[in-house]
């Protein structure tokens, strides 16, 4: 029956040691995990909240540069992270990356012809939100995750996608300081990405881990989720290293129980009966002394007794070791216990011997030095015992408590320590949230704490008066400041343009950087325009004062725009815009002022936004259409060309000059699609006049500045096949300055030798000189209407246009004229020289049917 006990208890308990050494194993790796799981997850969260801060910029600033760009992104490679790169690319084009070494392939990435990439590109634009991908195999070598960044700018005509930020962690870094690689590191791991079915893909890192019963935890992502899987080293056969050495000491334990049954009942069956009782007692003794022996060895207590009359102690083997003293069995005293207690602790441990074993119990704790100078803490504890007719004994035991004292030290110290960590966290946490909604340069509150203040504002107004007024300063002439004397003087600027503001306004106005060269002010609208234009009045004349900076004199403006709200709940948002539109209108009537927001300009931005989308649909529906405008030999009278003239034949309005609608289509960016319509248009109609037998020598069409920066002109003219000489390009004469841009050099130099005449427009209104006109070499140069129209009765102008016609032939340039509004005025220009006569003297901008018409009756002849 014992041993089949014994049997059934050791099974049981080996598998309950299984069991927990299973569970110890798992909860040891479950916290391994846990903390690479928190170092991962933070460092990607850290590398995301660093470039949000770049997107938020870049967002208030959609013309960023280059060298703008890598001022900013710089400052994100100065903290801790695992960045690798960043790149925006307006339009899904990469323009600007930092750092360039290294990167120069990234530049010109077009992510609508890289297959590879376009998807999380599309679906960050679409869900407005950040998409991690990777790891993927990156243009410029090597691998990273890339996280790509949507950029939105506000506009007057709404919000408007810019572009896309894509910031690339590098993998090896991130691994290595999330404790991936960390060769102490116990475990296989491996971490997967979880699809939207909650099921983790193949391993991207690691071996895989399915089947082996591995602990996981998830990362999760701004981006989706991932999951981490980890098994030990070796498997989880490794856990259970101590069953061998339990199983030995279950079969010495239950032999040692075993053997004195079957030795007893041995004897018993050999003695007599009548020594039976006896030896029953006897063996009952021995098995008890056994179990106690056994007890006091496995539980390392030492046992000790004491004479109170004599005066002499005895200790076991154990006590004699506790006191570093030789296990010979020698008698003991007092003195050897005094010897072996520290003395910092003998008077107090011996006071409590002598105040406590009065009542019949004795406990105390105190330190022993051992002869090696090692500190031992002991617990002893006694108990008065006395027999008849023997004197008063003391028997205690000591215990070994060094462990217990160490570990509660040990936790002591992580607790303080903790606490320590605790009070630094929370100051970290108060610096970063003040960083994360102040400016660091002004000490200004920011972009997201001016977004919070408006959100808590909003019910009730602002500070609860039930109104909001909010003026957007923008400074003028800082962009000089900052090319001319440098970034410093720049923020010097900013700095001083800060402390303007908050000394202009009351303590209770929020006064806000968000972003650039930009503020807001939020202030209560109940004080009504009055005091809103005598603030910015303030503002703008204080701003307009010059600033010392090194010995320079800087000055600068502001404009401002100033929106204000009265009503239950407040549209924020609204007020936002319309305080930017009033800015906009403040900076288009000449800068260095203020202007309020009213109802007439929010009548002209809504009439500006449905011409602007009217256009769009009329370039979708092809409304615009060219019309022509002859030209004639001035001396001869015949035809030597036409101008083709845009117009937009709107389905409800008919037929709008391009004054009604070329200033928006150019906030548009659409002039140049306009430019390549009536180019095409005129092509056509120079194809169907030649099969009809009309004679039109040339068109010469419009062409804009953006279209002259377009690098792709020259490819598109090429597919056109466009025949040489028939086909001139009128240039505004602000295109092309002295220091003109290298592209429009390029493009004109080109679209020369492709046998197209090159004009100049407006000749006389803006800004070419002989010089740009020697670079250049037009064929033609166009007076301006402006400067023909007075020569019937100003000699003096008429000597004007003599001189430009003189230095037009000296440099081989033919003159046309136009504005020719009589045959007087046509009279003159041909005895000034003039070459070619243009303008409703001889007929007004034709529609190709009506040029046709006009051609076969030769109209003009009979008009002049």
């Amino acid at each position: 029956m014992a041993l089949t006990l014994l049997v059934i208890g050791g099974v049981f308990l080996d598998r309950q040691n299984s069991v927990i050494n299973e569970e110890r194993a798992r909860a040891s790796v479950a916290g391994e995990v846990s903390l690479v799981r928190a170092k991962l997850e933070g460092n990607i969260n850290g590398n995301i909240q660093l470039v949000r801060g770049l997107v938020s910029t870049i967002s208030t600033e959609p013309r960023m540069k280059q060298p703008r760009f890598s001022a900013l992104v710089s400052n994100l490679f100065e903290e801790h992270s695992q960045l690798r790169s960043v790149a925006a690319a307006p339009d899904l084009v990469v323009s600007m990356t930092y750092p360039i070494v290294g990167n120069e392939k990234v530049i010109g990435l077009d992510y609508r012809h890289t297959p590879a990439q376009l998807e999380a590109v599309l679906k960050a634009r679409d869900t407005g939100k950040l998409v991690l991908a990777g790891p993927v195999d990156l243009v410029q070598g090597g691998r990273g995750f890339v996280g790509r960044f949507p950029v939105y700018t506000d506009t007057p005509a709404g919000r408007m996608f810019w572009g896309v930020v894509s910031a690339v962690v590098d993998v090896g870094r991130l691994y290595a300081d999330s404790g991936l690689l960390d060769k102490s590191l116990g475990l296989d791991v491996s971490i997967a990405r979880i699809s939207s079915r909650d099921n983790a893909g193949t391993p991207f890192f690691g071996p895989d881990l399915s089947g082996q019963n591995a602990v996981t935890a998830t990362v999760v992502l701004p981006s989706g989720r991932w999951e981490i899987a980890a098994v030990p080293k070796g498997g989880w056969g490794t856990a259970h290293n101590n069953s061998l050495l339990l199983r030995l000491a279950m079969i010495i334990a239950g032999a040692l129980i075993l053997l004195p049954i079957v030795i007893t009942g041995r004897l018993l069956g050999e003695r007599q009966s009548h020594f039976r009782e006896v030896q029953s007692r006897k063996a009952e003794l021995e098995q008890i002394s056994r179990r106690l022996a056994l007890a006091l060895d496995v539980s390392k207590v030492g046992v000790w007794e004491m004479d109170l009359e004599s005066g002499d102690e005895t200790w076991d083997a154990r006590t004699n070791e506790l006191y570093g003293l030789d296990t010979d069995g020698g008698s003991r005293s007092h003195e050897h216990w005094k010897a072996a207690v520290h003395p910092e602790d003998q008077e107090r441990a011996e006071a409590d011997f002598r105040r406590m074993i009065a009542t019949g119990r004795y406990e105390s704790h105190y330190r022993v030095m051992l002869p090696n100078n090692t500190i031992r803490h002991v617990r002893s504890m006694g108990a008065l015992f006395s027999e008849f007719d023997a004197p008063e004994r003391v028997v205690g035991v000591n215990w070994d408590v060094t462990a217990d004292v160490l570990l509660n030290e040990d936790l002591r110290c992580a607790t303080l320590l903790t606490e320590a960590r605790n009070r630094d966290l929370e100051a970290a946490r108060v610096r970063i949230e003040h960083n994360a909604l102040h400016d660091s340069l002004t000490g200004l509150p920011n972009r997201r704490y001016l977004d919070e203040m408006l959100k808590r504002e909003a019910a009730a107004g602002f500070r609860g008066t039930g109104s909001m007024a909010m003026l957007h300063v923008d400074l003028d002439r800082f962009k000089q400041i900052n090319d001319t004397l440098g970034h410093a003087a720049g923020d010097a600027m900013l700095i001083h343009a800060g402390a303007v503001l908050r000394d202009n306004c009351s303590y209770n106005d929020f006064v806000a950087r968000i972003g650039g060269d930009e503020f807001v002010v939020l202030t209560s609208a109940e004080d009504g325009p009055l005091y809103l234009g005598a603030l910015a009045e303030r503002i703008v004349r204080q701003m307009r004062q010059p600033v010392k900076y090194q010995g320079h004199e800087c000055r600068f403006g502001v404009s401002i725009g100033i929106a204000a709200d009265r009503r239950e709940v407040i549209d924020v948002q609204r007020l936002l815009i319309n305080a930017d539109i009033a800015l906009y209108r403040a900076k288009g009537r000449g800068r260095n002022r203020y202007e309020f927001f009213t109802d007439a300009l929010q009548a002209e931005v809504v009439t500006t936004k449905r011409i602007a989308d009217e256009i769009l649909n009329g370039l979708e529906r092809d409304e615009f259409v060219a019309w022509f405008q002859p030209q004639f030999d001035a001396k001869t009278l015949e035809m030597v060309g036409v101008e083709a003239l845009v117009r937009w034949q709107h389905p409800i309005e008919g037929i709008k000059p391009p004054a009604d609608f070329l200033l928006v289509a150019e906030e548009l960016n659409v002039v140049a699609t306009i430019d390549r319509v009536v180019l095409a248009q005129s092509l056509e109609a120079l194809d169907r006049w030649d099969k009809m037998g009309l004679h039109v020598p040339r068109v010469s069409v419009n062409v804009s500045h953006r279209r002259l920066h377009d690098e792709d002109l020259i490819r598109g003219l090429l597919e056109l096949d466009i025949e040489p000489g028939r086909i001139a390009f009128e240039l505004v004469e602000s295109i092309y300055l002295d220091e003109g841009d290298a592209m429009i050099g390029w493009n004109i130099d080109r679209i020369k030798e492709l046998g197209i005449d090159v004009e100049i427009d407006d000749f006389g209104t803006g800004y070419a000189s002989i010089v740009s006109l020697q670079k250049m070499r037009p064929k033609r140069l166009k007076i301006d209407r402006q400067l023909v129209d007075p020569i019937l009765v100003d000699p003096a102008q008429r000597q004007l246009l003599a001189s430009i016609v003189e230095i037009g032939k000296s440099m081989g340039i033919e003159v046309v004229a136009e504005g020719v509004e009589t045959m007087e005025h046509a009279a003159i220009l041909r005895d000034l020289g003039v070459d070619i006569l243009q303008g409703y003297a001889f007929s007004r901008p034709l529609s190709i049917a009506d040029l046709e018409t006009f051609l076969t009756a030769k109209a003009w002849l009979e008009a002049s």
